[in-house]
C-alpha cells in the first residue's frame, strides 16, 4: 500500500475517527485506527464496538487530486500515535507507505516515520447495514434536537436505559425524549422518509454527543437506518454506527401534565440570569436549590437562603403571571441547562403545584418542551 495524500484531509478524517478509539478496551486492535487504501480513495475507521465511525476521504473531488494512489492495501496504525504524527508534520502533503512487515512509513518534508503496524484482517468487522429504509434529517436540526435532548440523559448505571435518549419514530414524525428521573427533555420535528415503518428505540446519550461534534454545521441531510441493535446516521464522507442500548424506555407520557394552576411568562435571558446569580450562594453539595415566588402585579421573586452563607433576593418582571399564588424550590443547575437549550426571547413556565412538576417552553412552539422536577424544602 503506498499512496500521497493531502495532509488536511487526513487530519480532518482521522480526527473524526478517533472519536470512537479509547485507551481503554479488551480488544488491542481497536486502540487503532484501520485504514483501507483502495482506487476510489482512502476509508479509516476507529471503532470502541460501541460506535464505530468510517471516514472517506476520495482521491478527486470538485475536480482536485487530494490522494495520488500508487499502491492499494490495508493496515491497522496505533491511533494516538498516527494522530500527534499527522498533526505535526511539516508539509501540506504526506507519503503513506507500508512495507514488508507490517511496517509503516510516513513522510512529510524532510521528515520521516516508521512505525509498526497490525495486520488489518484482524481488524472487527463494522456491522453490515445494508439498503434499510431510512429516514432524513438536516443536519442543522439533528444536532439541534441533540442538544436540546441530550444534557437530560442519567449519567448513572443503575438503570443503563436512562443513559440513552428515546428516539420515536412514527407518521413523518421524530419524537426525541430524553430523563435521567428528576428532569425531563422533549423535542420533536417532522421528518422525510422512506417507510411507513414505527420505531423506538434508544440511543447512548455519549454517541449522539461525539455525532453532534462531528457533524459540520450545514443543511445537508443526513440518512439514519435504525435496526434491531444499530443505528447507522449516514452523512457527506462519514458513516456513524452506534449500538442501540436494550431495555424498553419507560412511559414519559404521563409525567407530563395537561393542565396547570400558576402560568408564568418571562424574558429568557433575564429569568436565566437571576437564577444564575441566585445560585451563586446556593450550597453545590445540596443540588444549588433556588426558590420561586410569585408576587402582586406581575412580578415574581427569585431567592436563594443558605444559613452558614447568606441569602440572596431578586424580584423580576414578568411579562404575565396567571392563576394561582406559587412558591416552589428547584435545582437552578436543571433550570439553567434547560433553559440554554430553548430559542425564542419568551418562554412560558406552567406549574401544577409546590410538588408537581413543572413545564417550561418558548411560547408558540409545541415542538419542544423542558419538564423538571421540584425539590422539597423543609
Amino acid at each position: 500500500m503506498r499512496f500521497i495524500i493531502q495532509r488536511d484531509r487526513l487530519v480532518q478524517s482521522v480526527q473524526d475517527v478517533m472519536k470512537a478509539v479509547t485507551s481503554r478496551t479488551t480488544i488491542p486492535i481497536l486502540t487503532g485506527i484501520k485504514m483501507v487504501a483502495s482506487h476510489n480513495g482512502v476509508t479509516l475507521t476507529g471503532s470502541d464496538s460501541d460506535i464505530s465511525i468510517e471516514s472517506f476521504i476520495p482521491n478527486e473531488e470538485e475536480g482536485q487530486e487530494i490522494i495520488e494512489m500508487k499502491d492499494t492495501g490495508a493496515i491497522v496504525l496505533p491511533a494516538r500515535f498516527f494522530s500527534d504524527i499527522v498533526k505535526k508534520l511539516p508539509t501540506d502533503t504526506v507519503e503513506i507507505e507500508v512495507q514488508s512487515n507490517l511496517q509503516v512509513v510516513i513522510r512529510s518534508g524532510k521528515s520521516e516515520f516508521n512505525i509498526n503496524g497490525l495486520d488489518a484482517e484482524e481488524y472487527p468487522h463494522l456491522p453490515q447495514i445494508e439498503g434499510e429504509d431510512s429516514l432524513q434529517i438536516p443536519t442543522d436540526l439533528l444536532k439541534a434536537m441533540i442538544r436540546q435532548t441530550v444534557f437530560a440523559v442519567s449519567t448513572s448505571e443503575t438503570r443503563p436505559v436512562l443513559t440513552g435518549v428515546n428516539w420515536k419514530v412514527e407518521n413523518n414524525e421524530l419524537i426525541c425524549i430524553a430523563t435521567d428521573s428528576h428532569r425531563l427533555a422533549l423535542r420533536k420535528a417532522r421528518i422525510e422518509m422512506d417507510t411507513d415503518e414505527t420505531y423506538n428505540v434508544v440511543i447512548p446519550g455519549k454517541s449522539l454527543n461525539e455525532l453532534s461534534k462531528i457533524l459540520d454545521d450545514h443543511n445537508d441531510s443526513v440518512d439514519i437506518v435504525i435496526t434491531e441493535n444499530q443505528v447507522l446516521f449516514k452523512a457527506k464522507h462519514l458513516l456513524f454506527f452506534s449500538r442501540l442500548l436494550e431495555g424498553n424506555y419507560p412511559d414519559t407520557s404521563r409525567l407530563i401534565p395537561n393542565e396547570n394552576k400558576t402560568e408564568v411568562v418571562v424574558h429568557t435571558k433575564e429569568f436565566l440570569q437571576s437564577i444564575d446569580r441566585a445560585s451563586l450562594l446556593a450550597r453545590e453539595g445540596r443540588n444549588n436549590v433556588v426558590r420561586l415566588t410569585t408576587l402582586e402585579g406581575q412580578t415574581i421573586e427569585v431567592s436563594s437562603n443558605t444559613p452558614e452563607i447568606g441569602k440572596v433576593v431578586e424580584e423580576l418582571q414578568a411579562e404575565s403571571v396567571e392563576g394561582e399564588e406559587l412558591k416552589i424550590s428547584f435545582s437552578a443547575k436543571y433550570v439553567m441547562d434547560a433553559l440554554k437549550t430553548l430559542e425564542g426571547s419568551e418562554i412560558k413556565i406552567s406549574f401544577t403545584g409546590a410538588m408537581r412538576p413543572f413545564l417550561i417552553r418558548p411560547i408558540n412552539d409545541d415542538s419542544i418542551l423542558q419538564l423538571i422536577l421540584p425539590v422539597r424544602t423543609y
